[in-house]
């Protein structure tokens, strides 16, 4: 096992214990902001299956009704009605921010508000399979795009989880453990350094763990030593 080298200093026991007060302040706050990701990430996800299964159903009508329309018309006919759209769509791309993560919002405008301009073809020579065909894929688009800006959020945030578990880890199992033991042995009187200068208490966090918490002394005979 290796051991551990450490300046018997009273300006090194000062350093430390002002990076254990940190370590175990960023502990605390990170095990939050981890908890909270959590929460919101399975709020994410209940919503992410509602609209799955919705965005799902759409499709399979549609899909169903393109079928009927197709077997009821010729093949040139209907290409012909689908070839050139009348209705147009633009998508803004927004980005909103939760606990530090930037997830996607989109906003959609149709070219017109007429809502009759999303069948491109005139209804003589169509059938009225293809019009309920027409009329789910739109009803459906606000849900395929409200359903993709949720996966997208679902993932960053996934991502985000994981990057703060592994500092929380970091810092719980090696940044102040070390710490610790740095601010024990610099303490140590056997190195040198008076005990009563900067002595330790026990702390008690909300993890369970127990953490070796440096105070200072108000006075010290010993303070003008080195």
């Amino acid at each position: 096992m290796a051991s551990t080298q450490v300046t018997p200093t009273r300006m090194e026991l000062t350093r430390t214990k002002k990076k254990l007060v940190t370590a175990i302040k960023g502990h605390k706050l990170l095990k939050d902001k981890r908890d909270e990701l959590m929460r919101q990430f399975l709020d994410l996800v209940k919503v992410n299956m509602e609209l799955r299964e919705k965005v799902e159903a759409g499709i399979r009508s549609a899909n169903k009704n393109f079928v009927i329309a197709k077997a009821g018309m010729d093949e040139a006919t209907l290409n012909t009605a689908l070839m050139a759209p009348k209705q147009e769509v633009d998508l803004e791309v927004g980005q909103k921010n939760v606990m530090s993560v930037d997830i996607p919002v989109f906003e959609t405008k149709t070219r017109t508000a007429d809502a009759n301009d999303i069948y491109s073809y005139g209804f003589a020579f169509t059938s009225s399979d293809l019009d309920g065909a027409v009329k789910s894929l739109a009803d459906i688009l606000p849900d395929m795009l409200k359903l993709a800006e949720t996966e997208k959020a679902c993932q960053l945030m996934a991502a985000e989880i994981e990057k703060t578990r592994r500092r929380v880890n970091a810092l719980e199992h090696v940044i102040i453990p070390e710490a610790q033991k740095s601010a024990f042995l610099t303490n140590n009187p056997a190195n040198g350094v008076v005990s009563p200068m900067l002595p330790f208490s026990s702390t008690n966090c909300t993890n369970g763990m127990s953490y070796l918490r440096p105070t200072l002394a108000s006075s010290s005979p010993n303070a003008g030593a080195i």
